[in-house]
């Protein structure tokens, strides 16, 4: 008969972090995207996930999922607004870093429906001449400082409120000319995304 420790534990009794929680929330919801589970087992996993005390009930939350892969950093994304203008909209994959030149006639960053698998996306702000507007969903938090606000200013109209397992988008750079806005969806684009999401 092999002997333990007085006080070990097995591995599934090992109490989990909040860091642990997170990372199970992010594999959640790779999974998501992948299609590998539809929104409803994302609800009931995510349950298990942020109520789990110990690994075992870590473990019950991604038992028929593949193992999570250390997440890709991507290629940096850049937008620049030109004379023309540029729009970032609808699903598209959220890099680890991402830079946004105004221009003359501005950018908008919309990440409302974007597939993003990490904890925290720098975004690199230039005002410029015509400005930056960047849109997170409900529930994302965003860290605003290390913006320089210069002459045009910079309004965080987003919410300190952060749900569990969703990114933090840190800014840094300048409001320039024109300024940086950073905000959640306003009710226009909520009835748009709303007619969007697909029907159970």
């Amino acid at each position: 008969m092999t002997a333990e420790l007085p006080g070990s534990a097995h591995r599934n009794d090992v109490r989990v972090s909040d860091e642990e929680r997170e990372a199970v929330v992010e594999q959640l919801k790779a999974a998501v995207a992948d299609g590998r589970i539809d929104f409803a087992e994302l609800d009931a996993k995510l349950g298990h996930a942020l109520g789990a005390r110990t690994r075992a009930d870590l473990d019950h939350a991604t038992a028929d999922l593949p193992s999570a892969a250390p997440v890709d950093p991507g290629k940096p994304l850049i937008l620049k607004g030109g004379y023309h203008g540029v729009k970032r909209v609808g699903p598209w994959q959220v890099p680890a870093q991402v830079t946004v030149y105004g221009g003359m006639a501005g950018v908008t960053l919309d990440f409302t429906q974007a597939v993003c698998r990490r904890p925290v996306v720098d975004v690199d702000v230039h005002g410029d001449a015509a400005g930056v507007t960047i849109v997170i969903p409900e529930g994302w938090a965003a860290d605003t400082d290390a913006v320089d606000p210069s002459y045009g200013g910079l309004k965080d109209k987003t919410s300190p409120y952060r749900l569990p397992g969703t990114p933090l988008i840190r800014l840094t750079g300048t409001g320039g000319l024109a300024g940086v806005v950073i905000r959640h969806p306003n009710g226009r684009e909520r009835r748009r995304l709303k007619r969007q999401r697909p029907q159970s």
